[in-house]
């Protein structure tokens, strides 16, 4: 029996990364040998084992042979026989295919110390267009790898290519989709992951509502960078300087999707894409099956993003905002469309260190108006619905007097 570490801890100590988790292969080992020395098996499809300690994962080596469509449809080879080589060879990058023996020597078959140095994403063999979930995974790794100076290999962007062109991709589970979209959210450069698929013709197949904002062309006045897919890339980009959570970036990358229905490039207003985006975007969490919280900020998001005129809107609507983010209950909901509407602002060439002070305006507003209290309001003696109704006529008393506050500390700023 020999192990070795393989995969992205071997990859990221390469390049000077503190390594996340540890991940072993086994040879020369069958699963009755590794559950008789104390292992225990986890695996379902094939063959992974806990360590007894440590609880990191050993799997056994393994060669795979295509048998069918989408990235299940392989028949696996598990025998004590399988080499390192060989179990490095069924891997998706050159990067990841590098093994560390027990004193610390690499296996490296495939060149993968050389693409990290020269910073080339590659694959392994002809067998990366087999698995459609690494155009994915290779989206992903170009997303987290991309401020590192990472590229991908011209060769390896015309094997994803292939995949797109034949088909392969439909038979990817909404599941498998979404968890390789979440590890993208959370990389460095989130809009990459999209600016990939998109230049690889992937973006149709696996996310239609982002490829429809291609051909929708902006007025160059408010967005120099011309169609809607560009701003939305840009705002993710935005966002991504602003904050780590996956969820507001999420919420920016659907921000824009009633621009499909209801599209004004005319008018820097656009207030009808706003309320028309939203069934779009619970559709698109729907088809994903995006969790509850991401779908719900999102649909916020894409009904209150407007930054035009922000501090002039009617108290009624910071009220609507208020209650509709549940911000009176927690600030940092309202914190969430502050930051959406700057990288909305942000989100446009030439545009992106431009003076911007409406996220500051709306939390200013915000802590006005939750002066308003319930306790307040049943003391004077309301009851029943009158409190409700009578609380959210105080709110929007003070929220009224906060903006009138604002318009005279800040005369003629609009944003």
């Amino acid at each position: 029996m020999n192990i070795y570490l393989v995969g992205g801890a071997v990859r990221d100590k390469l390049l000077g990364i503190t390594p996340k988790d540890s991940d072993y292969c086994v040879t020369g080992a069958t699963p009755e040998e590794m559950t008789a020395a104390g292992y225990i098996c986890v695996g379902r499809e094939f063959p992974v084992f806990l360590h007894p300690k440590t609880s990191e994962e050993y799997a056994l080596a393994r060669t795979e042979r295509k048998k069918g469509h989408g990235y299940t449809g392989f028949i696996c080879s598990f025998s004590p026989d399988v080499t390192i080589e060989e179990d490095l060879q069924r891997r998706d990058l050159t990067i990841n295919a590098i093994a560390e023996d027990g004193s610390g020597n690499l296996i490296d078959p495939y060149g993968g110390r050389d693409d990290i140095r020269n910073r080339i994403l590659r694959h392994v063999s002809p067998a990366f267009s087999e698995d459609p979930l690494r155009v994915l995974r290779l989206a992903r790794f170009y997303a987290s790898f991309f401020h590192l100076g990472f590229r991908v290999a011209p060769e390896t962007a015309d094997l994803c290519r292939k995949l797109a062109a034949d088909g392969e991709l439909k038979y990817l589970t909404a599941e498998r989709v979404w968890q390789e979209v979440l590890k993208a959210l959370t990389s460095e450069n989130p809009e990459k992951f999209f600016e990939f698929l998109d230049e690889t013709d992937s973006l149709k197949e696996l996310f239609p509502e982002l490829h429809e904002l291609k051909s929708l062309k902006e007025n160059p006045v408010y967005h120099p960078e011309k169609d809607t897919f560009s701003h939305t890339l840009l705002t993710l980009k935005a966002i991504s300087g602003l904050t780590k959570n996956p969820q507001t970036r999420f919420a920016m990358l659907t921000h824009d999707f009633g621009k499909i229905i209801e599209f004004r490039s005319d008018s820097p207003e656009e207030n009808p894409h706003r309320l028309a985006g939203v069934p779009l975007v619970e559709n698109f969490c729907r088809r994903l099956r995006v969790p509850k919280d991401f779908q719900k900020t999102a649909v916020n998001v894409c009904r209150y993003h407007s930054y035009v005129n922000l501090c002039h809107k009617s108290p009624d609507y910071f009220n609507r905002l208020f209650l509709d983010t549940g911000s009176y209950r927690d600030a940092t909901r309202t914190g969430i469309i502050g930051q959406c509407i700057r990288a909305d602002s942000h989100g446009r060439l030439g545009f992106e260190k431009e003076a911007f002070i409406s996220d500051y305006f709306l939390a200013y507003v915000l802590a006005k108006a939750s002066r308003a209290k319930t306790a307040d309001v049943m003391a004077d003696g309301f009851t029943g619905a009158a409190i409700t109704e009578e609380l959210n006529r105080r709110r929007t008393e003070l929220i009224a007097k906060a903006l009138l506050e604002l318009q005279q500390l800040y005369p003629g700023v609009i944003y």
